[in-house]
């Protein structure tokens, strides 16, 4: 029996950069031209090119003593947790026993589970690594949050349980907050960067198209909650993953990308409930004192 194992999807470049240089070579890249390039490069062109969602965690096979060690990466800048599984009616057994768990830290690596292959029967078995971020063992602290914006006029257009799209675990306990495109968008707590997206640069009500392919930046807490920032512009991420945020920095701009109607922020705190990513409440005060959520339908 041959096993295969299928990584998690890598995204793709979202720009290829076309220029001439002085020879009259054409070339590309999936970045403009440096500075010893500049001087030789002529006609910069952009060429779009549709994004993936990023990678959350690559899953590894290594072969060892008639086994495979099935090892979980993790390419965020924080802790996730992912379940291995395969297929009904596979031979296939682990140790520990499929669907396997584990926690894997930040940049790090760790085995799933130890995958024996039946010797009877032939052909390939099909191994699914489910990511969700952040750690199950969180305990989330009652904090004061910070504005993520300084507009001009306070505007909340959708807030808890709004019927167009927080209706789901993930984003019951979200709130929208009107923003012209452009606008900064501030950290609200202190932490650290651990995911962003930038590619993206489209926006729709289709959401089979667009869900998932908004722009943001995810940061971490040090009670293990995470605070997701979405709809940033296409190159609007300030940031870089690791990278320590303080409360009130700027870390975006705000845009209109993914499933939305129009411009916006979309800001939610979430926590890892055990390979479920859910949402929680959390207390914000603007210019005129404490905000109130839950009646923004």
């Amino acid at each position: 029996m041959l096993l295969a194992g299928l990584p998690c999807t890598t995204a793709s470049a979202a720009k290829v950069y076309r220029w001439t240089g002085t020879d009259g070579v054409v070339h590309y890249g999936d970045h403009p031209p440096d500075r010893k390039q500049q001087a030789h490069a002529r006609n910069v062109q952009v060429i779009p090119v549709r994004a993936e969602p990023s990678a959350v965690a690559r899953l590894r096979l290594e072969p060892r003593n008639g086994q495979y060690l099935a090892w979980a990466d993790n390419l965020l800048g924080g802790p996730i947790e992912v379940m291995l599984d395969t297929g009904p009616g596979s031979r296939l057994q682990g140790a520990p026993a499929l669907p396997a768990r584990a926690t894997v830290a930040a940049n790090g690596s760790a085995v799933v589970s130890v995958l024996t292959a039946s010797t009877q029967g032939s052909g390939s078995v099909e191994l699914q690594l489910t990511t969700i971020p952040g750690d199950p063992n969180a305990r989330p602290r009652d904090v004061d949050y910070l504005l993520p914006l300084r507009p001009r006029v306070l505007r909340i257009e959708q807030g808890y349980g709004g019927s167009f799209s927080h209706t789901d675990a993930q984003n019951r306990y979200a709130v929208d907050f009107a923003a012209d495109i452009g606008t900064p968008v501030l950290a609200a707590r202190d932490g650290v960067v651990m995911q962003v997206e930038s590619d993206f640069a489209k926006a729709g009500l289709n959401l089979e198209k667009f869900g998932g392919r908004a722009n943001f930046v995810r940061i971490l807490h040090d009670d293990g909650t995470m605070a997701l920032y979405a709809h940033l512009q296409e190159s609007g991420v300030l940031v870089r993953v690791g990278q320590r945020v303080h409360a009130g920095q700027q870390i975006g701009l705000s845009g209109n990308t993914g499933f939305t109607t129009g411009p916006h922020l979309h800001f939610v705190v979430q926590v890892n409930r055990g390979m479920r990513l859910e949402s929680i409440p959390f207390r914000m005060r603007g210019p005129q004192g404490a905000l109130n959520f839950s009646d923004r339908r």
